[in-house]
């Protein structure tokens, strides 16, 4: 059973998610995003399992949201996936993988839904 977390250690809820991902799987393999950004691919494969549109999972409170236009709604989801992809700071965190489920760790204890 593979488990992945999609992680930002500096993020107190990501953290908190880890812990309860850990206290259930050991093994469960940690990716700190800012560091290793998921592929368009990937960012589509999450966003299928999450049940969820590109600009559900962007994190509109950051400088390069408004910086980079992406409130404009003639955007595809081409386009928000492309600019999540080089500016990994918009995805919302953390995001936890087990069995063909995904869920967004906020609040953390949203995790335990799916282990």
């Amino acid at each position: 059973m593979s488990l992945t977390i999609y992680h930002n250690p500096r993020c107190s809820k990501s953290r908190a998610a880890l812990e309860l991902v850990r206290g259930k799987n050991s093994a469960a393999e940690v990716v700190e995003y800012l560091k290793v950004p998921p592929t368009a691919e990937e960012l589509e494969n999450l966003l299928n399992l999450l049940g969820m549109e590109p600009r559900e999972l962007m994190r509109k409170g950051e400088a390069i949201y408004k910086e980079a236009g992406l409130d404009d709604p003639s955007l595809d989801r081409k386009a928000l996936i492309a600019a999540m992809v080089q500016h990994p700071i918009l995805i919302e965190r953390p995001i936890v993988v087990h069995d063909g489920k995904a869920v967004i760790g906020r609040p953390p204890e949203k995790v335990l839904e799916i282990l």
